[in-house]
């Protein structure tokens, strides 16, 4: 058996080594290393993937996040309503724009963030909703969306962990993960389902507008050399990263199956141990079993463990071999940058019974079936002692 990797980024770049060497190599030659034809290439190419009208390359998946703030014009003391249980990048961007970040309890089944939850939280001062599509899948669009528009908020859909991903709107139509808001941002971080061999994001709308301010915020607000028109920063996403990218993109939607296909496996097995509760696809299929469900694209698998044995059921792993991860170890209201006395813990009951319980297995494209078996083999015996 192959040793076990949380993520195959090695065995990935072997199976496309000379598409790749090719794309990068083509940068070098023709020395455009910055705005050159591979960022517009690429840039095009995920439009089309995206069905989006606008994708503005940038440096990494925080700033796509800052830079779609800074684009929408909120200001000093707006305050901005996301998920408690994610990464800090989501609410590091609102701190240091010196909005107000308003963090709010998660669904129990599928880790997003809770539509009663957002509700509560509306006040005068609420300006965005930024939803988290966590771990793979889309949190709930059509609710949100609803309230936004009863409220007059934006929307900024924080989609660096479900790219790819397709949301099913109650009339069965469908929208890619990340263009159904106001604005959409992604990271493009090595270990993501599209990810290059460095730092990288992006950000996407559909309003002309907004997409022609972020232009230039990315530019240090230049549309044209030396006229500074708005207040930018210096985040553009490099020609050797596109190229990676642009090698890598056509392949995402056969990236993201494998990924399912191994998720399935993990379920299958794993779906009746007691001590454990599966993923669960909230806008797809029951259960994620069925062949065809593309709401969920699985950038990790993570399962709840019961009774108190995570951490000692990561430990079993470790000393077996098997490399797994806590995502997320301490709620964001807990975070000492982002303590505040508004934050009462009986607010958050789900996050932070998650922190507690919730465990990532190895999730890739090369992972196989024999390694699937080994890992869960040994769960269900450390499980049942």
């Amino acid at each position: 058996m192959k040793k076990i990797q949380m993520v195959d980024l090695k065995g990935q770049y072997n199976a496309i080594k000379d598409v790749v060497n090719n794309s990068i190599n083509e940068v070098i030659e023709n020395t455009a290393f910055i705005n050159g034809p591979k960022v517009h290439e690429f840039q095009k190419q995920l439009e089309t993937y995206l069905n989006v009208k606008h994708v503005i390359p940038c440096a990494n998946g925080t700033d796509a996040l800052q830079i779609a703030m800074m684009g929408l014009g909120l200001k000093p003391g707006d305050e901005v309503i996301t998920a408690d249980f994610t990464f800090a990048a989501t609410v590091e961007v609102i701190a240091l724009l010196n909005l107000t970040p308003v963090l709010v309890d998660v669904n129990t089944d599928d880790f997003n963030i809770n539509i009663e939850a957002i509700k509560n939280a509306i006040t005068p001062k609420t300006k965005a909703i930024v939803p988290v599509h966590l771990f793979g899948q889309c949190a709930d669009m059509e609710a949100i969306l609803e309230l936004a528009k009863a409220h007059n908020l934006y929307v900024i859909e924080d989609n660096a962990q479900a790219i790819g991903a397709n949301y099913r709107f109650k009339d069965a139509t469908k929208a890619k993960a990340g263009t159904i808001g106001d604005v959409g941002a992604t990271s493009f971080f090595p270990s993501k389902n599209l990810g290059c061999y460095g730092d990288g994001g992006a950000i996407f709308t559909n309003n002309d507008d907004l997409a022609h301010t972020i232009r230039g915020i990315v530019n240090h607000g230049m549309y044209k050399r030396y006229h500074h028109d708005v207040v930018g920063v210096n985040s553009r996403l490099d020609s050797i990263q596109a190229a990676v990218l642009s090698a890598k993109l056509p392949k995402l939607d056969a990236y993201n199956r494998a990924r399912q296909n191994a998720a399935r496996t993990y379920t299958t097995i794993l779906k009746s141990v007691p001590q454990l509760v599966t993923p669960k696809i909230s806008n797809g299929c029951e259960g994620g079993i069925c062949d065809s469900c593309d709401c969920h694209v699985f950038h990790q698998y993570t399962l709840r463990v019961l009774g108190g044995q995570r951490d000692a059921l990561v430990a079993h792993l470790q000393e077996q071999g098997i490399p797994c991860g806590v995502y997320y170890p301490i709620p964001l209201h807990k975070q000492k940058a982002y303590l505040d006395k508004r934050y009462n813990e009986a607010d958050f009951p789900v996050t932070n019974t998650l922190v507690q319980e919730v465990i990532a297995l190895p999730m890739h494209t090369e992972l196989d079936n024999e390694q699937i078996e080994y890992i869960t083999s040994t769960i269900i015996k450390f499980l049942n002692g």
